[in-house]
């Protein structure tokens, strides 16, 4: 069984017990979360339900594992004859989280 959540303008297969690394949620680590933002729901026969757009009494629970930075990404603007050179960098945060129970009522 999975769901289609949505967190932070992006979709997300999971199911029970997958560690899912997310944008950065407002919890603290070892924090439980939910999720009330179900897109879809697959059965264990392999049917599969779709919200319009979520599903009503569908909620997936989480725990928050870890808050962190991903690695940098180097941006670097370069503009010819001009000497003109800019270099930033950037880390994204984010959470990891482990799906503990995809609940229907």
């Amino acid at each position: 069984m999975y769901a289609v959540i949505k967190s932070g303008g992006k979709q997300y297969k999971v199911e029970e017990g997958q560690m899912v690394k997310l944008e950065k949620l407002p919890a603290d680590e070892d924090e439980s979360v939910e999720f009330e933002r179900v897109l879809a729901l697959s059965d264990e026969e392999g049917g599969v339900e779709f919200g319009r757009p979520y599903l009503e009494n569908v909620r997936v629970q989480g725990r928050v594992i870890e808050n962190g930075k991903n690695k940098k990404v180097v941006v670097f603007k370069y503009k010819p004859k001009t000497r003109q050179r800019r270099t930033m960098g950037h880390r994204q945060p984010y959470s990891r989280v482990l799906i503990e129970d995809i609940i229907t009522e």
